[in-house]
């Protein structure tokens, strides 16, 4: 039987990863079903509906105002002092008009595929991300930490060989698990765009775009995994993954952003890995320096940065692909004793 094979079945077998994919599964259905009964399709009664409770404001609208004017034009008469409370013309410029009343208003919550499935590939892809960091961590750290690592190292004393297999089984692996579950995530909100929501003005220049944002977020997925194998791999254990996260975390999104006000750096959200994260899903990221303006002066447009998702993809590029030649010179050159 081949390394790589032996590597995949051993992979399955593992408690840790039988168990985060069934959660990831649960959690995916969960979040799907608990999405199907927020949204309803809307029917002409509905709308119907929402339309008449539209135009009642209205009206009840234009009468407190017709009343509002008459009450004011008698304060008038009775030589009141009406600007103050009325305004110089009685408020006739605040005539309420019907387009004011819109009926989306009074319209429960409606499912649109086209507009929102972007965002759900988002909240997929971050889902099975974190199942992809924990599974990669876990897939060489406990390896290590268990000494199987260097048993295996006695039947193939070569190293960067093993090594490189352990990656290819976990990459292999959760690309099948992305493509799988996404397959499946993708027909689960087509479903409920056609049965509690809408599917209207879905045209293949849409599907190659919730494509394209599939294959970003695959591409992110196995960042993920690479990432936290490598890491686990340097610190011979999965915690070392698990707290390098962590850290980055707090340094990034906590401490950095503090420091970056404080220094008033212009367009600081460029030195944040969510920024990155956003523009990869969005395909483009705005930042704006509203430090640029003196609004004391008059009008002025702010200066802008764009962050597009090819910018995104050098920064997780670059930061993947050190980690990992980082965690294979090491295990070339340490001692497995």
């Amino acid at each position: 039987m081949s390394l790589y094979v032996t590597e995949l079945r051993r992979l399955f077998k593992r408690r840790l990863t039988r168990v985060m994919l069934v959660l990831l599964v649960l959690g995916l259905a969960g979040i799907a079903t608990a999405f199907a009964f927020s949204s309803q399709k809307l029917s002409p009664s509905v709308v119907a509906e929402a339309q008449a409770q539209s135009d009642a404001n209205y009206q009840q609208a234009l009468r407190d105002w017709e009343k509002s004017v008459a009450d004011c034009d008698a304060a008038k008469a009775r030589g009141e002092q009406t600007d103050e409370k009325y305004g110089p013309e009685c408020g006739r410029e605040w005539q309420p008009q019907p387009e004011m009343f819109d009926p989306k208003w009074h319209m429960p919550y409606q499912f649109d595929f086209r507009a929102e499935f972007g965002i759900f590939v988002a909240v997929f892809a971050g889902a099975v991300a974190l199942f992809a960091f924990l599974v990669g961590a876990s897939s060489v750290g406990a390896e290590w930490s268990s000494g199987g690592m260097m048993n295996l190292l006695l039947w193939r004393p070569k190293r960067l060989t093993v090594l490189g297999t352990k990656l290819a089984a976990v990459l292999t692996t959760l690309l099948g698990v992305s493509v799988v579950l996404g397959a499946l995530w993708t027909l689960a909100f087509w479903l409920i765009g056609t049965y509690r929501g809408t599917t209207a003005k879905v045209t293949a220049g849409v599907w190659q775009s919730a494509g394209l944002s599939g294959l970003r977020a695959v591409g992110l997925i196995l960042a993920f995994g690479a990432v936290a194998f490598a890491l686990a791999s340097l610190g011979r254990h999965t915690a070392m993954a698990l707290g390098v996260a962590v850290g980055l975390g707090v340094v990034s999104e906590i401490g950095l952003r503090i420091a970056i006000e404080i220094a008033g750096v212009r367009f600081g959200e460029r030195y944040v890995l969510s920024t990155y994260a956003m523009a990869w899903f969005e395909k483009q990221k705005k930042l704006i320096d509203y430090r640029s303006c003196d609004f004391v002066q008059g009008q002025c447009n702010p200066k802008e940065m764009l962050i597009t998702w090819q910018d995104s993809a050098v920064v997780f590029g670059v930061g993947t692909a050190v980690v990992l030649a980082a965690a294979f010179w090491m295990m070339r050159r340490r001692d497995i004793t």
